[in-house]
């Protein structure tokens, strides 16, 4: 079962946050079940981007609190489920983390879709 869902992009400011809170907020009936996000070479301690916030904010959404952290191998440990942002993504974390593998897939994987950096 999918408990904890982990999603990953780069700087961890734009598409993450974004897919975090409308993974999060789409899940939110559902006991049990946390959604992250990181980065593979994340900007550390910074806020999201003020168009990503802009952006949920459209949708209802505030994520006025984040801020990025990187991508750690205890984060990688506890997650059910990868969520990238493209393939090259899923290639880092598999060669990097080989106890990831089948658990990574693109947020676009079933759509054959890659979500490239605004």
């Amino acid at each position: 079962m999918i408990r904890h869902i982990l999603v990953v992009c780069v700087g961890n400011i734009c598409r993450s946050p974004m897919a975090e809170a409308v993974l999060r907020d789409a899940l939110r009936e559902q006991e049990g079940v946390t959604v992250e996000s990181a980065g593979l070479g994340a900007l550390v301690d910074e806020p999201a981007s003020g168009h990503s916030v802009d952006l949920m904010r459209e949708r209802g959404l505030d994520i006025t609190g984040h801020r990025a952290r990187q991508l750690t191998p205890e984060l990688v440990g506890k997650a059910d489920l990868i969520l990238v942002m493209e393939s090259s993504h899923r290639r880092v974390i598999d060669d990097n983390e080989p106890t990831a593998r089948g658990k990574v897939f693109r947020l676009g994987e079933w759509q054959d879709l890659e979500i490239p950096d605004p």
